[in-house]
């Protein structure tokens, strides 16, 4: 009788006829399984769940720290068949498998944001540069008062401001004389216009007296006539003039202010880079120097620009005013000698000569349709 072989009872697996476990020997295999394995594995639970012998699935191993051991957990390495890549890659699973077998986790692409600028901190930066302006440019003002500071004179540049600011009050002098004289013409005007009619009244009702006041009528009629002519040229001198100095001048001027803004400027910077360039050259006070050479060339070039354009303008100021002024003195002589001369044709022919139109009185008044 032979002998039977001693065989391992964790090597006894039960197999059913169609090569399955059976499901009473399946717990008790695990059991005998953990024991046959060694202690430093440090699986706490290994289950190996078989499938047809035909079937091309490889098992899984489930392995976890052994209960109560003191030693670090080691991970099993298993390699995956290509049935089991195809279930991961089946499931849509975020792991990326290389050749090596280790499992690596997909990382996305890294969107850096642009930084976000803070609208208070770049409201504050410009108050510190405009306040570090304005200290330097009134350091600058005071020194010049005090006779202390430098400043940067253009002496052909500043004589011809000196005299258009001249010439600009007595233009402002003339023209509030005009229109005095305006207002008061006007006023006679009216007055001779309102004795007019008072002569033709009289003239009906005073029969004795008929031929007199008529005269005194006609004549004072007339006077009405060529007042509202002459006044007529005299207002169109005033608007003239008032153009030329609260419009073409005052541009003038103020561009004439933005250039000696920038020549303050211009000295400030000017006087802290000569600060700077008497001190010491270290490593602290080079990189000063620098931003001060950069801040001193940008105001540099402005003062420059602003002191050509109003010596542009300072040039075509000149010719305009000559041309303007000449036309408005002859028509302002020529309507006041006309009108004290009497000649009535010539008042009016030194108007068309200038294309001025008189306003006729109640002209502008609307009709009494339009009211309706």
């Amino acid at each position: 009788m032979a002998q039977e072989s001693p065989k391992n009872s964790a090597a006894e697996i039960p197999v059913t006829s169609n090569g399955q476990l059976e499901d009473s020997h399946e717990h008790s295999f695990n059991r005998d399984l953990k024991r046959s394995l060694p202690v430093g594995l440090g699986l706490s639970e290994t289950k190996i769940t078989s499938h047809g012998f035909d079937s091309t699935k490889e098992g899984v191993i489930e392995a976890g720290p052994f209960p109560g051991s003191s030693a670090s957990p080691k991970s099993a390495v298993v390699s995956p068949s290509s049935a089991a890549a195809s279930r991961l890659a089946g499931q849509g699973c975020d792991l990326i498998i290389p050749t090596g077998g280790r499992a690596q986790q997909k990382s996305g692409p890294v969107v850096l944001a642009d930084e976000v600028k803070n609208p208070a901190i770049e409201k504050l930066e410009l108050v510190r540069k405009w306040s570090l302006n304005t200290y330097k440019c009134t350091r600058q003002i005071i020194s010049e008062k005090l006779g202390r500071g430098s400043r940067t004179v253009d002496l052909e540049l500043e004589a011809q401001i000196d005299i258009l600011r001249d010439n600009k009050k007595k233009y402002e002098n003339i023209l509030k004389l005009a229109q005095t004289l305006s207002t008061q013409l006007f006023q006679m005007v009216h007055t001779q216009r309102q004795l007019g009619d008072a002569f033709a009244d009289l003239s009906l009702k005073s029969l004795e007296l008929h031929e007199e006041f008529g005269y005194n009528a006609d004549t004072q009629k007339l006077l009405a006539k060529n007042g509202e002519t002459l006044l007529g040229a005299i207002n169109f001198f005033i608007a003239s003039v008032n153009t030329l100095v609260n419009k073409t001048i005052e541009d003038t001027l103020l561009t004439v202010k933005q250039y000696e803004s920038a020549r303050i400027e211009y000295d400030a910077y000017r006087t802290d880079l000569e600060e700077l360039n008497l001190g010491p050259r270290d490593a602290n006070t080079l990189p000063k120097i620098e931003q001060s050479q950069q801040l001193f060339q940008v105001h540099k070039e402005k003062y420059d620009k602003m002191r050509n354009d109003v010596s542009i303008k300072l040039k075509f100021l000149e010719e305009n005013k000559v041309k303007v002024l000449h036309n408005q003195l002859v028509l302002f002589h020529n309507a006041i000698a006309a009108y004290f001369a009497g000649n009535q044709k010539q008042l009016e022919q030194t108007l068309k000569q200038f294309h001025i139109k008189l306003k006729t009185p109640g002209a502008d008044a609307p009709s009494w349709l339009e009211e309706q």
